[in-house]
């Protein structure tokens, strides 16, 4: 659909121009792609001669490499890296044991399984440095190992044969599990199954040694700490004793709990304060007691009385004499003889017992005497001992720290005693966490060159290097390629776009349904709101350089204006390469250069031609100076006599660059219609011709792009024709015919 829509002329001067619009981005919507992915289209269409011919030099090149390169053969073998080892003897190693559940375990192991020290280890065991037969298999000539170069030329052959290793060999890991491949490659079968084997049994011997040095490395460092701890513990132990016989603490029993910590039960001064103690109560019940006999009152009843034996007897016999005394009372009186008798022996029995009974009175009394004494005296031991046990136990703190230091001190050497046993014993008998899944066999068949491979990788190569050469090219390629280029790189209007033709573009003028054709009918009907009074009178057609199509363009849209029933001429103005009068043909014998040198006959110099409505006059005898005599009024002067006879006036000028006709020409019509061939012309060239055109005030109606290339896609989106930009060749002698010609 078409619809209006109004563009000024950039800044040029003239009327506001009125062009059809079009919805930006129909035809991409239209394929279906978007503006950048049919961008990246146009450009590969465009370069696709640069595409082919880098991809094709790349292909050829994998090519030759692959057939050029010696057979490679891959020796593989798998090993099994377990995570701990094997604790044969139940004992702790050195390392945590959960260090090999750590995520950096095996990253660890896979970079020591590429380390340089595990290459140098299979160079010493192989033996390689001497061998010619290494370096050969790796397609490198070996230098000389002569005996007069000395130590150097060997040093130099074991980096060369440890970089080889390096390079040699490939660790891949298998995913989710354990298992690594170990592969070597090499020209010669058996060195590559050699050195793979080689390569695993050196792994496991390195990491046999790293745990026996470092085993090593903590007995050497466990026997210093010993020693050190072996003479602290004497030391400690020495304070203590020491300080004991100082202070006359002995200790009768020690006892040590589970953790090693002594504690001290008895001394001697607790055993003794026990015994006294012991003795004072027995002697304070003893004292109670005979305090309690010799306050008794009565000593008849006493158990001493009782059970004395003496008193006993004599009391049987005074009850004796009582008895015969009171038998004599009855007959006799007291003053009788026998009588008298019996009584001095009652008195003195009484005696007797009173005697006897203040004897065991008195020896009361010497009992409680003696038993408060006792007591008395235990007393003041047992007073003595406790102020004696008191700084016992006050010296016993700064004892109890000598004990305790003395207790850690006999701790640590003995974990560590213990520790220095189990590592030895584990470093002695340890099993290696490493184990040989598969061993190398000698290879049968070369693993490379691929040629797949190789012309995959030639082919990728080739592309990106062809990616960025037409990056490269396409931001140095500063043609118009996109109908949005005119306004944002020019700030012109975009009057109309024109075809590549496949054949004569003037043949196909002659069919007004052709591509050409309806290009210029389109672009005849956008110069027509380009001036207030509809299509200019009088318009000049130039162009940045030659060979852009402007000769064309000028006689193609003569001839248009001619079908719509004006009658026009078509100036020749390029003194210096005329070439409408071969487009036409007709005579040159007389023209332009005529009229300019002061002629006034119209009639001689314009001819008709078998087109409708379409005269042209041409440049007649080329002058010597074009530019001075383009540079006077004249010209103004013939359009005006030829507007006298004619509806519109086309001047085909000259080229802008290098020459000074064409803006002389400008000045002297109604304006310019500038051409730029697509993709072909440098925009800084075309903004360069503007500006001289603007600096001597000509007027530009806008801009047509010229040679559009539909087969390549690479001029933006259709306008309705479906073609897309660029054409030219030469045509004859002089200026050139709009004919088809690929692109450069």
């Amino acid at each position: 659909m078409v619809t209006q829509r109004n563009i000024s002329d950039g800044g040029f001067g003239g009327p506001e121009l009125i062009l059809p619009e079009r919805s930006v981005g129909g035809d991409y919507e239209a394929s279906g792609l978007s503006p950048s992915l049919l961008q990246y289209w146009q450009a590969i269409v465009r370069w696709r001669f640069v595409i082919i011919a880098i991809v094709g030099v790349c292909l050829a090149l994998g090519l030759l490499v692959t057939l050029l390169t010696a057979p490679r053969y891959t020796a593989r073998t798998q090993v099994e890296i377990g995570r701990e080892q094997k604790n044969v003897t139940n004992v702790e190693g050195l390392d945590s044991q959960q260090e090999g559940r750590d995520l950096e375990f095996y990253a660890t192991q896979y970079a020591l399984l590429e380390a340089r020290s595990l290459a140098e280890r299979v160079a010493r065991k192989l033996d390689l440095a001497k061998n010619n037969s290494f370096f050969a298999a790796h397609g490198i000539e070996a230098p000389p190992a002569a005996a007069g170069k000395g130590p150097a030329a060997m040093r130099l052959r074991e980096r060369m044969a440890i970089d080889l290793l390096r390079r040699g060999i490939a660790i891949q890991p298998i995913r989710g599990s354990r298992l690594v491949d170990i592969s070597y490659t090499s020209r010669s079968p058996e060195l590559s199954a050699k050195v793979a084997n080689a390569w695993v049994q050196e792994f496991i011997g390195g990491t046999m040694d790293r745990q026996f040095s470092s085993t090593a490395d903590a007995r050497r460092f466990l026997e210093q700490r010993l020693a050190a701890l072996r003479g602290r513990l004497e030391q400690s132990e020495r304070e203590a004793v020491a300080y004991a016989s100082n202070k006359d603490i002995v200790t009768l029993d020690i006892t040590r709990d589970a953790e090693g910590r002594s504690f001290t039960q008895r001394t001697l001064a607790s055993a003794d304060l026990e015994a006294l103690n012991r003795a004072l109560l027995e002697a304070r019940a003893d004292r109670i007691e005979a305090e309690s006999k010799a306050s008794s009152n009565s000593a008849e009843s006493t158990p001493e009385l009782l059970s004395n034996q003496a008193i006993g007897n004599i009391r049987a016999r005074r009850a004796e004499l009582a008895g015969e005394y009171a038998k004599l009372m009855v007959r006799f009186e007291p003053g009788y003889p026998a009588a008298r008798a019996l009584k001095q022996q009652i008195d003195s029995l009484d005696s007797a017992i009173a005697g006897e009974t203040g004897r065991i009175a008195g020896s009361r009394k010497l009992s409680y005497t003696e038993a408060l004494a006792r007591e008395r005296g235990l007393d003041q031991q047992v007073t003595a001992l406790k102020e004696q046990l008191d700084r016992q136990r006050q010296d016993s703190i700064q004892y109890n720290i000598y004990q305790r230091d003395a207790d850690t001190n006999r701790q640590l050497y003995d974990a560590l005693l213990q520790r220095y046993k189990e590592i030895g014993v584990a470093g002695t008998v340890g099993a290696s966490n490493i184990a040989v899944v598969d061993e190398a066999k000698i290879p049968t068949a070369p693993s490379g060159p691929n040629l797949v491979l190789n012309l995959g990788l030639a082919f990728l190569i080739g592309v990106t290097l062809a990616a960025i050469t037409v990056l490269a090219l396409e931001q140095i390629d500063e043609g118009i390629r996109n109908p949005e280029d005119v306004g944002k790189f020019l700030k012109l209007p975009l009057l109309g776009n024109v075809p590549m033709s496949s054949s004569n573009p003037l043949n196909e003028l002659e069919d007004p349904k052709s591509q050409v054709s309806e290009a210029y009918f389109s672009i005849r009907s956008m110069l027509a709101f380009a001036t207030n009074h509809g299509l200019p009178k009088s318009v000049a057609v130039s162009s940045t350089r030659p060979g852009e199509g402007k000769s064309t363009t000028a006689l193609a849209l003569a001839e248009i204006i001619g079908r719509t029933g004006k009658r026009v001429v078509l100036i020749d103005a390029d003194l210096r390469s005329p070439s409408v009068h071969r487009f036409v043909s007709v005579s040159n014998a007389v023209g332009l250069s005529n009229l300019l040198i002061g002629g006034n006959d119209i009639a001689g110099v314009v001819r008709e031609t078998d087109r409708r409505g379409l005269s042209v006059v041409t440049t007649g005898p080329l002058p010597p100076s074009p530019a001075e005599l383009l540079s006077s009024e004249r010209l103004r002067e013939v359009v005006d006599m030829l507007l006298a006879h004619f509806d519109h006036v086309v001047i085909d000028a000259p080229p802008v660059l290098g020459l000074a006709d064409a803006p002389l020409i400008g000045r002297a019509v109604d304006g310019l219609l500038f051409v730029i061939e697509a993709e072909k012309t440098p925009r800084r060239a075309v903004r360069g011709a503007m500006q001289r055109l603007r600096n001597v005030g000509n007027h530009i109606f806008g801009v047509v792009v010229t040679k559009i290339d539909v087969s390549r896609h690479s001029y933006g989106y259709g306008y309705g024709y479906g073609y897309g930009y660029g054409y030219g060749t030469r045509y004859g002698e002089g200026e050139e015919i709009d004919t088809a010609r690929p692109p450069a």
